[in-house]
C-alpha cells in the first residue's frame, strides 16, 4: 500500500493577518511569520489567479446510480434492488439519467456551467482504496511518488512565501497538495479558532485578555521581553479573529446567497472560501472533501442519496455565491472519486469496488462537452464486470493544467504526451 502524498511534511501555525486565521502551513518551515505576511501581501495585490478547486467523493461514487443507464436493457437485470427509475435525461447521451439528489448540478448542466466523464479512470484499475486515490492525488499510478500533482505545479510555479496558493480546506492537508519545494497550507475554516479560559468568559475574559495583549509593551528582561512578545501576537490574533467568530454558531461572514444547513462543514468550507476569494486572498489549488461516505456495500440507496444531495446543493450555492460576487470565472471546480463501482450489485442492497467512475467539472468557464462516453454495459465491462474507462484522468489533469493553469503538462504529470487532452475549458 503506497504512503500518502506528502507523509513526512513538518507543519507548524500561523496567523493570516489579513484573514484573521490560524493555518497550518507544511514547507515553509525555513521562513520567518513576516516573510510569509510579506508573500501573502505580495501574492494579493498582484493580477488575479486563476483557481483550481479540487473535491473529493471518499469511497468510490457508485457511478451508475449518479449517472443511471436506464436505457442501457442489461441495468435492471444486473441491479434488480438498485436500478433507478425516471429522472432526467443527460442531455448527450439518453441512456443515463440524472441522479435525484443531483438537481443542483443537473441544473448547472442545463446552463452548460457543467461538463460530465461518465467513465473516466484509467487502465488496469486497483479497487483498493488507497492505492487508487493514491494514484489520482499523485497524479499517476506509481505507488513511490511523494508529491500530489498540484504540489508538483506549484513546486513549478508558486512562491516560496504564499502558503496560500495551495489550501486544503480541511483538518490535515490533501496529499494532491503535497509540495516539495514552496509552502501549502490546512485551514478548517476561516471562523474555526478561539480561545478558551478556564472558567472565565463574557466581559471579564475580554478585560483578561486585552490586558494580556498590554505585556508586550512593558520593559521586561530577556525572559519577560520574550512572554511579552507572544502576548502580543496573542493579542494581534484575537483583534484579528473576532471579526470572523461565530455567533451562536453562525460564521460572522455573510454570503450573498443561502447554503445548505448541516452538520457537515462542507456548506459553511464552501461559503467560506467564496468570502476568501472576495477578501481578494492570493488562493490559486484548493482541495476539499464532500460530504458523504460513499464506500456503499450495502444501503447504498441511503447512503448515495444523502451524500449526493449535499454535495450538489453546496456547489450550486457555491456557484451561486461566485457570480453573485463576479467571481465566477476566475474558478474552476473538479469533482472525482477514486472509482466507481462494481454493475452488478452485491446481496446487501450495495455494490462493490469497480473501475471507471463519473467525474464532473463546474464553472461559468468550462466547455460543456462531454469527457469520453459511457461505454455501455453490453461490451463496456471488463472482465471483473466494472465499467471500463473511456477517459484517463490524467488526460483530464493535462488538460486543466494546460488550459486552465497554464503550464506544459509534461513537467507534472508522468508521460503527460500519452494522454489524450479533452477540451475542458472554453
Amino acid at each position: 500500500m503506497p504512503l500518502p502524498a506528502g507523509t513526512g511534511l513538518t507543519q507548524r501555525r500561523f496567523l493570516v493577518g489579513s484573514l484573521g486565521a490560524a493555518v497550518a502551513v507544511y514547507g515553509g518551515s525555513r521562513l520567518g511569520l513576516g516573510m510569509l505576511e510579506e508573500g501573502i501581501a505580495a501574492a494579493a495585490s498582484g493580477p488575479a489567479a486563476p483557481v483550481l478547486i479540487s473535491i473529493f467523493l471518499e469511497g468510490g461514487a457508485d457511478g451508475l446510480s449518479v449517472l443511471s443507464p436506464q436505457g442501457d436493457p442489461l441495468y435492471t437485470k444486473l441491479r434488480p434492488q438498485l436500478a433507478l427509475t425516471g429522472g432526467t435525461p443527460l442531455a448527450e447521451d439518453d441512456r443515463l439519467y440524472w441522479h435525484p439528489a443531483l438537481g443542483g448540478l443537473q441544473q448547472l448542466y442545463t446552463e452548460k456551467k457543467v461538463t460530465v466523464m461518465p467513465a473516466v479512470g484509467y487502465t488496469h484499475a486497483d479497487q483498493s482504496h488507497f492505492t487508487s486515490r493514491h494514484y489520482w492525488e499523485v497524479g499517476a499510478t506509481e505507488a513511490n511518488l511523494r508529491t500530489g500533482w498540484l504540489g508538483r505545479y506549484l513546486d513549478r510555479t508558486g512562491k516560496k512565501d504564499n502558503p496560500l496558493q495551495g489550501l486544503s480546506l480541511d483538518y490535515a492537508l490533501a496529499p494532491a497538495l503535497a509540495t516539495a519545494k514552496v509552502p501549502v497550507a490546512s485551514i478548517s475554516g476561516p471562523d474555526q479558532y478561539d480561545f478558551y479560559s478556564r472558567r472565565v468568559w463574557g466581559q471579564v475574559e475580554q478585560r483578561m485578555l486585552e490586558t494580556v495583549g498590554l505585556m508586550g509593551d512593558q520593559p521586561a528582561d530577556a525572559g519577560l521581553r520574550t512572554a511579552g512578545s507572544i502576548a502580543v501576537q496573542v493579542d494581534r490574533l484575537r483583534r484579528q479573529l473576532l471579526p470572523f467568530q461565530s455567533q451562536d454558531e453562525q460564521p460572522s461572514y455573510t454570503s450573498p446567497v443561502a447554503y445548505p444547513q448541516s452538520d457537515d462543514p462542507f456548506p459553511q468550507r464552501l461559503a467560506g472560501l467564496a468570502a476568501m476569494l472576495a477578501a481578494g486572498l492570493p488562493l490559486h489549488c484548493v482541495a476539499l472533501t464532500a460530504p458523504g461516505e460513499y464506500d456503499t456495500h450495502a444501503d447504498e440507496p441511503t447512503a448515495l442519496s444523502d451524500g449526493l444531495q449535499l454535495t450538489s446543493d453546496s456547489l450550486l450555492a457555491f456557484q451561486r455565491d461566485l457570480e453573485a460576487r463576479g467571481l465566477a470565472n476566475r474558478v474552476l471546480v473538479h469533482i472525482w472519486s477514486e472509482f466507481g463501482r462494481r454493475a452488478e450489485e452485491n446481496g446487501d442492497s450495495g455494490t462493490d469496488h469497480g473501475a471507471a467512475g463519473v467525474g464532473f467539472l463546474m464553472g461559468t468557464r468550462v466547455a460543456g462537452k462531454m469527457v469520453g462516453e459511457f461505454p455501455g454495459l453490453q461490451r463496456g465491462l471488463d472482465g471483473d464486470g466494472n465499467v471500463s474507462a473511456t477517459s484517463d484522468f490524467r488526460g483530464v489533469y493535462a488538460a486543466l493544467l494546460e488550459q486552465w493553469l497554464g503550464v506544459d503538462a509534461a513537467a507534472v504529470i508522468p508521460k503527460a504526451a500519452s494522454f489524450a487532452r479533452p477540451r475542458l475549458v472554453a
